[in-house]
């Protein structure tokens, strides 16, 4: 496998329509993804996360990645609404008395409308309150990797159980798991902190700290020589942000992830905006969580491994490409008590894609 990494997030393609009783999907939208399985690569990575669902796979010797964005609304179902949807290429499928729209453009159409999409996971499990939940994430799967062929892999994330949440953790690998399995693959699920660590820190020996800023979870993961450590995860994370920033300026959650992910946001920065400044004092909530989560587990945990150098820190995910955030990160760090030295504090090459192209790692070495 080429060590070279890839962050070019692959959009604007379109998904195969699904032929379900009751149940007909829209024929045309920029939005849908490309079936690339006639190139003839074999196995996929696939990053499960609360906001988006990323796949990777091998394409000339490096990772190529498709993200389909985890969440979607609901419409009455009448003409008007289903040519509105055609006209803006937004991926829809009809089922019943609905109309349901999914897929990467429905958050800025949700914003349009001043309201919120619905999510099919929440706190990087399966959303106990979305009835529609294992559906939505099927079609989602469907129109990233389609079925599967012969012998092939698949490797999907997995968050760490938040404090309580083993059964819940347990239920949510096993309904994807079948999800996956019932198209056809052989399926393998890996710890999401642990993928990143496979995916950046080839040139340390898979030794060090992984952690993903998701939407619904900050996991951690502390490996050592490829194996997972200390696991845990805490539950401030992205979405977290989104609505406590919102609620406190009268702003709608997805207004405020548009915000936070277009580039303006600076975390460094003193001044701006309320919006602005709301969104950085819960930014800073959920890096210093995340750090002083790390410094308790460290002091109980009793199969923390005897590092000879200092541990790289590599972190990765959505909530972490705000401007100053990887300075705020080390900076919460250093000031808590480890039973090692810290080394560089990095973002991952590959950014938003790191999950995905650990999972791509592990179904490849899953002989």
């Amino acid at each position: 496998m080429s060590a070279k990494s890839t962050s070019a997030i692959k959009s604007g393609q379109q998904t195969k329509s699904e032929k379900q009783s009751q149940s007909t999907a829209s024929p045309g939208g920029s939005d849908k993804i490309k079936d690339d399985r006639a190139s003839g690569l074999d196995h996929y990575g696939l990053d499960m996360g609360t906001s988006r669902v990323v796949r990777a796979q091998m394409r000339g010797g490096d990772p190529s990645f498709q993200t389909q964005l985890n969440a979607f609304v609901v419409l009455p179902n009448a003409k008007m609404n289903r040519t509105m949807l055609d006209r803006e290429s937004i991926s829809y499928t009809v089922d019943g008395n609905d109309i349901l729209a999914f897929g990467n453009r429905v958050e800025e159409f949700a914003n349009l409308l001043g309201g919120d999409t619905r999510r099919p996971m929440r706190n990087g499990l399966l959303n106990p309150g979305e009835p529609r939940n294992i559906d939505m994430i099927t079609r989602t799967v469907k129109a990233l990797c389609g079925p599967a062929r012969k012998g092939q892999r698949i490797c999907f994330s997995v968050p760490s159980a938040p404090e309580d949440g083993d059964s819940a953790v347990l239920f949510h690998e096993k309904a994807i798991s079948h999800v996956l399995e019932e198209m056809g693959y052989e399926v393998r699920a890996i710890n999401e902190g642990q993928a990143v660590v496979l995916a950046e820190l080839v040139a340390h020996d898979f030794t060090g700290i992984g952690i993903s800023f998701g939407g619904g979870m900050c996991n951690v993961c502390v490996s050592y020589l490829g194996l997972p450590a200390v696991t845990f995860a805490t539950t401030r994370a992205g979405d977290f942000i989104d609505y406590s920033a919102a609620s406190v300026v009268g702003e709608t959650p997805v207004g405020a992830r548009l915000y936070k992910e277009s580039g303006l946001f600076d975390l460094s920065s003193r001044s701006g905006s309320s919006l602005d400044q709301a969104l950085a004092i819960y930014y800073r909530e959920v890096i210093q969580t995340v750090a002083l989560t790390l410094e308790r587990v460290m002091k109980t945990s009793k199969r923390l491994p005897r590092f000879r150098k200092p541990v790289p820190v590599v972190f990765s995910g959505g909530s972490a490409l705000a401007r100053g955030f990887g300075q705020e990160l080390e900076t919460a760090i250093g000031r808590v008590r480890l039973p090692f030295e810290v080394g560089e504090v990095q973002m991952a090459e590959s950014g938003l894609n790191a999950t995905a192209k650990g999972c791509l790692v592990a179904a490849m070495l899953d002989n």
